[in-house]
């Protein structure tokens, strides 16, 4: 691409047209089709940093550069990078001097871009960042240092979440030789200025920032370890971090109320380090004695503004490592510290304000979240409650009694005006739940109680009365306070304390109060999961008198948001309705369609804007569930499904709404899969050509597309190979995953699919120009002397290990034979190096009898590998390494309930993500192949008899010593006298 002024021009043109809903999807194509040309990250920089244009045109070029380079830095192809090699030279030379020229809102963009470029590239690849960054760095110029600083802060920031590793230290190490230094000099004078420009807020403003920005340097530079500059220095910058924990300026108050000025960011962030000190380094932190003092008084003077309430929080997670401490001991049970620190500090932060309310009121979605999950920052009130249970930790009996008599006075303040005292009985409960929950989990709530607390007997005087009473009179916030209470200990009471109770949570889905009813749907979810034993707590018989009315309650807070945005904002309602079908299971046949009607429904208008993930995931999981359980025990159940979500679904992959089209795909493949025969229906004939187009194989469609096109060969081969299409499958196996970085494992899973369905005289046709594209993957898998075992490894060792299971195949023999018509004798090195060495990480029970078994087959029944070069090394080798495997049992299976009723979705536990997250009720039930044979160890031991007599003598003349220790006891297994052998 020519940089001139028709190319700028048309490229402003195209950026303009994307802040346009109208014109944004044409526009983003048309920049799609132009950003892999040369020159074309150049042109966007020219515009970034062009002062004469429009500035929100270069705030839209720098948002589109920060997500080229997230597209293209790293290629996930290695054969197809799409930046030249000169733009990435002159993106890295051009970059830091752009990036601390830029106004500040562009500078965040640049900054996370060049944090992209720099966690691939450096040191290695960009030697001289470093050298640049710190060589702009000015005595005076504090515009200049703050990009400089926040550049830093980006690249190093990566390092508080990577795991510990040489690789990773090594690049600490180079940033700290170099950095250090010069770090400390800018801290120093920035010190100075801000004390020598005390009344200056001009000058100040800059200042603070830089001072803000070295604090959190600071933490990533310490975050893996205590470095040894540091610890030498520590004196210097603990001057520092006292100084400006007690400092007050008037010139760096902002003057709101609401949002946190410089000063309050900056002590936030020291209290940040502390806590990392406090809990990493405690025995080489000697001022942390003289820091405890100053964080009490901290807390004690800082109001109840909204400003301070992220450093409110801080500050208390940080004194509550500290009273956790043993050393801290003398300075927590001096006087009436405990006291104070119960009464001025806890009890401070967890009486309900004033904006609590208006939140509660105003914006009960967000209230929520905040109480439940902490949303962005933590609450002051789960911050104080922390506190208290870190007290509880070391001074169980004292907080008790503490707070005890808190709890007393202030259910006696209700006691006497219950109508007027609500926020007193709101303490009481909150302060009774933080001294009684030992320990929690998200999943189970409390799990652990304070035995110095009778939760059953305050329950029943304090709590149940409040759910007995109609659904909307009353204190709606203690109406929550009780449904809260239940969510919260829902762990301690018995199934026949729920079932009393779990009648008047479904009535109080009927309140009107938006945050009752939201409470009342999440206590329903999560009684559901629980697990009693080995099974679940409630079965579909205990919750059938319940099911439909609360089905139809939750359906209709659904439908009550009148815009896609407000239907689709309640995510904790929708997760309800998967628990309830989950638990229902065929219990839903009677309401199946009128379910499915509302989902559809709810499905089509969420379409139209789809802004909330979890809630559109709960959806297609409820979906999924229903197709699950339904279509196994009901006739004609597969086409009704269909002809309910085959509309929705052309709306959505025709109006190509990206969010759910991966969804569409995995409940496709779950429907396909509940056809018989193997070939394929007029409807799903249609859907294969454009499913084989391959702008549609982009990174978040390929996990549910390679599922998708595995049943559609399991289910309609017959049709694929009458229409020609397997080479157009094949084409995609090549074209688009097995060079992949990120999906290579897929075409692995691709090529096992078309390995257990296409006939072998068909097949072998395609198999060494397939094996060749697996071999080139797999040597890119090994850097010098190391191999990188990874998804990929592992699923050609389980595709190697069942062409050798499929007798349909003929035989190991046929696959060896096309290795070694490539290079003789390479067989025996891949399985050495590859399939034998990667073994042992195929622990899952199917996967682990499919490799046995393979491997068992290719010892006993190749010709092969029982001729040279194979018999005197190879033979033995494999067979070692089937011991190895044999004598390590797979991964047991849990006994206790199903995948599908224990299905918890979060962010943390299942990988979620808005680009694909796997549908759990659509995963496939896994085939096993070798369902049919004995245990491993048995079925060696029949091979092995079974072998001619003549190939038993050879394989007993190469067999390695471990055999004699092994082999008794598996031929005893197999019922079979070893003198047999």
């Amino acid at each position: 691409m020519e940089i001139n002024e028709q190319t700028y021009a048309a490229l402003q043109q195209y950026l303009q047209q994307t802040l346009n809903p109208a014109s944004q999807k044409e526009a983003e194509r048309q920049l799609g089709d132009v950003e892999v040309q040369q020159g074309f990250p150049i042109l966007l920089l020219k515009l970034i940093g062009d002062n004469n244009a429009d500035l929100t045109l270069r705030f839209a070029g720098s948002l589109y550069f920060k997500n080229y380079i997230k597209r293209h830095w790293v290629p996930d192809n290695e054969n197809a990078n799409k930046i030249a090699l000169q733009d990435r030279d002159m993106i890295k030379a051009e970059i830091v001097q752009l990036l601390i020229s830029v106004p500040e809102k562009i500078q965040l963009q640049i900054s996370d871009a060049l944090a992209i470029m720099a966690d691939e590239d450096f040191p290695e690849k960009w030697n001289n960042l470093l050298e640049q960054l710190i060589n702009r760095l000015s005595p005076s110029d504090y515009n200049v240092n703050n990009g400089i600083l926040q550049i830093a802060h980006s690249i190093f920031k990566r390092w508080r979440s990577q795991f510990a590793s040489d690789s990773l230290f090594i690049d600490i190490k180079y940033v700290l030789d170099r950095f250090c230094e010069p770090y400390l000099q800018l801290f120093q004078i920035t010190d100075k200025l801000i004390k020598d420009n005390v009344a200056n807020a001009e000058a100040l403003k800059p200042l603070s920032q830089s001072l803000i920005l070295l604090t959190k340097i600071f933490y990533d530079l310490n975050c893996q370890d205590l470095p040894e500059f540091f610890e030498d220095n520590m004196g210097k910058f603990m001057e520092f971090f006292q100084y400006y924990l007690v400092y007050n300026n008037q010139y760096l108050d902002n003057n709101d109320e609401d949002e946190a000025g410089a000063l309050e960011r900056i002590k936030t962030g020291i209290c940040e380090i502390l806590e990392l000190y406090t809990q990493k380094y405690e025995e080489d932190f000697p001022y942390m004695d003289g820091f405890f003092s100053i964080i009490v008084q901290l807390l004690m003077s800082l109001g109840q503004e909204g400003k301070y309430d992220t450093l409110v929080c801080k500050a208390l997670s940080l004194l509550t490592c500290m009273v956790k401490l043993e050393r801290m001991a003398p300075a927590v049970t001096s006087g009436e510290t405990m006291a104070q620190m119960c009464e001025k500090i806890a009890l401070k932060n967890i009486a309900m304000r004033e904006v609590d309310e208006e939140l509660f009121e105003d914006n009960p979605i967000e209230y929520i979240r905040r109480d439940l999950e902490g949303s962005d920052t933590d609450t002051r009130r789960r911050a104080a409650a922390d506190f208290i249970r870190g007290l509880m930790e070391r001074y169980e009996s004292q907080t008790t009694q503490i707070i005890t008599k808190y709890i007393t006075y202030f259910l006696e303040q209700h006691g006497a005006n219950p109508q007027a005292n609500w926020k007193d009985k709101n303490m009481a409960i909150f302060l009774l739940v933080a001294i009684a929950s030992r320990t929690s989990t998200t999943q189970l709530g409390v799990t652990q109680t304070n035995n110095l607390v009778d939760i059953v007997d305050f329950f029943t005087k304090h709590i149940l009365g409040d759910l007995q009473t109609d659904v909307n009179a009353g204190s709606p916030i203690l109406k929550v306070d009780a449904i809260k209470f239940l969510y919260t200990f829902r762990s301690q009471l018995t199934k026949d304390q729920l079932l009393t109770v779990f009648p008047l949570l479904v009535k109080h889905l009927e309140s009107t109060n938006y945050v009752v009813h939201t409470y009342s749907a999440i206590a329903i979810e999560r009684i559901l999961f629980l697990r009693q034993g080995k099974s679940m707590l409630f079965s579909a018989q205990d919750i059938a008198p319940y099911a439909e009315k609360l089905l139809v309650e939750l359906f209709r807070l659904i439908e009550a948001g009148v815009t896609p945005e407000k239907l689709s904002e309640n995510d904790y309602l929708m997760r309800a309705v998967m628990r309830v079908i989950i638990t229902c299971r065929q219990d839903m046949v009677p309401y199946v369609n009128v379910i499915m009607g509302k989902l559809t429904n709810i499905l089509g208008i969420v379409s139209n804007n789809p802004s909330n993930p979890r809630f559109n995931h709960y959806i297609f999981e409820s979906i999924g569930a229903l197709i699950r359980f339904i279509c196994p025990v009901s006739t004609g159940a597969v086409g009704e499904f269909e002809n309910m979500l085959f509309g929705p679904f052309q709306t959505i992959l025709s109006r190509d709404i990206q969010e759910f089209t991966p969804y569409v795909f995995q409940l496709l493949a779950q429907l396909l899969d509940h056809h018989t025969g193997q070939d394929l229906s007029p409807a799903y004939v249609s859907l294969l050509d454009p499913l084989l187009n391959p702008p549609l194989w982009e990174q978040g469609n390929i996990p549910a597309l390679v599922r998708l096109l595995e049943v559609y060969l399991t289910k309609g081969i017959n049709t694929i190979l009458a229409s020609n299409k397997l080479e157009p499958i094949l084409g995609i196996f090549q074209q688009k995953l097995i060079n992949s970085r990120q999906n290579d494992h897929y075409a692995l899973s691709l090529l096992i699919a078309v390995t257990k369905t296409v006939p072998i005289e068909i097949l072998s046709r395609y198999l060494p120009a397939l094996v060749t594209a697996v071999l080139t993957r797999l040597m890119s898998k090994k850097k010098g002397d190391k191999i990188i075992f990874d998804r990929f490894t592992r699923n050609f060792t389980l595709w190697v290990c069942l062409f050798f299971v499929l007798e349909k195949l003929g035989g190991p023999d046929v696959l060896i034979r096309v290795f070694d018509s490539m290079q003789p004798g390479l067989f025996g090195q891949i399985i050495t190096i590859f399939v034998t060495a990667d073994l042992n990480a195929l622990r899952d029970p199917i996967d682990y009898k499919i490799c046995g078994v393979g491997i068992v087959r290719l010892l006993t029944q190749s010709d092969l590998i029982l001729q040279q070069p194979y018999i005197n090394n190879v033979w033995p080798n494999v067979f070692t390494a089937l011991l190895r495997m044999l004598e390590l049992p797979p991964t047991a299976n849990d006994e206790g309930p199903d995948d599908l009723y224990t299905l918890d979705i979060n962010e943390e536990t299942t990988g979620y993500q808005t680009s694909f997250a796997k549908l759990s009720t659509a995963a496939p039930v896994r085939e096993d192949p070798v369902a049919s044979l004995p245990p491993c160890q048995v079925y060696l031991s029949q091979q092995l008899i079974a072998m001619a007599p003549e190939k038993r003598g050879a394989v007993k003349s190469v067999m390695p010593s471990e055999a004699s220790q092994f082999l008794p006891k598996y031929f005893e297994s197999a019922g079979i006298s070893m003198s047999h052998f």
